[in-house]
């Protein structure tokens, strides 16, 4: 921190860095996870790269000089070995990036039970077991942070998207409360909270002339990028959000400030009255 005639003034850019810190980033393998990897990589931080398939984790990881590790991020005995594993290598964890999520779309009458309990596992049980596990861990150690991925979805209702949108809205709570309790410990429970972003699997999904439509829906024009969202993902890393903990950073482009209101014309207001 410098001196000036009338404030002390921080090495802004040093509180971005994150110089020998480990890292787990849970879902690396493509998408915001590969990103965030490369973003937290460019920052200076030695990565585990976790993925369930072992070529994605394998090539993230060989990209940024990181370590690989194949796991099921909702078994409790494959959580404790990433996080046994990160501790192994990097000596403690300075944090985690989890990116793992998968959007079921179906109306709520199609959902069976089998589909409704594994949408919450791979939202909301991994992130519970991450905190339990690699918070306690960093308690211990003197703090660090998480970084989660929640949904535009967990906040607004989205046709045929129950399952998945009630998944995220308790992965947001989650976050929330947990990010309070955590809070006194310097453990930092964080998450950003997109609207459409192109990533590898919904571009499979969507044509362009659907994403024209959708960016014809967002204010700034057009859906976000995989990087944008974890630029995101690195400032709640790093110590530049030092005074943010349980929050929920919507990065939507605008579109959750709109009032969904029908087409209407409105005659002309009265001229006001001298």
């Amino acid at each position: 921190m410098t001196r000036n005639s009338r404030i002390d003034v921080p090495d802004y850019l040093s509180l971005l860095r994150l110089e020998r810190r480990g890292f787990v980033v849970l879902g690396a393998g493509q998408g915001i996870g590969e990103q965030t990897v490369h973003a937290l990589a460019q920052a200076g931080a030695r990565i585990l790269c976790v993925d369930r398939d072992e070529a994605r984790a394998n090539d993230v990881a060989q990209s940024v000089g990181g370590i690989a590790c194949v796991a099921d991020a909702t078994s409790r005995d494959d959580m404790l070995r990433v996080f046994d594993t990160a501790r192994k290598h990097f000596g403690r964890i300075h944090g985690v990036v989890d990116i793992i999520g998968v959007a079921g779309i179906k109306p709520l009458a199609a959902v069976d039970d089998a589909s409704w309990d594994q949408q919450f596992d791979i939202v909301v049980r991994h992130a519970y077991l991450a905190i339990q596990i690699g918070g306690e861990m960093m308690k211990a150690d003197g703090g660090g942070t998480f970084a989660f991925v929640g949904s535009l979805a967990g906040d607004r209702a989205v046709q045929n998207e129950v399952a998945y949108a009630a998944s995220k809205a308790a992965l947001h709570h989650l976050v929330r409360c947990a990010g309070a309790e955590y809070a006194p410990y310097n453990v930092r429970i964080n998450a950003v909270s997109p609207g459409f972003v192109r990533t590898p699997r919904l571009n499979q999904r969507l044509d362009e002339a659907t994403w024209t439509r959708v960016g014809n829906a967002i204010p700034v024009g057009r859906a976000a990028t995989p990087a944008e969202i974890a630029g995101h993902l690195l400032f709640l890393a790093s110590d530049l959000s030092a005074h943010m903990a349980g929050e929920i950073v919507t990065v939507d482009g605008g579109l959750s400030v709109l009032a969904a209101i029908p087409e209407v014309t409105f005659a002309p207001s009265a001229a006001p009255t001298p």
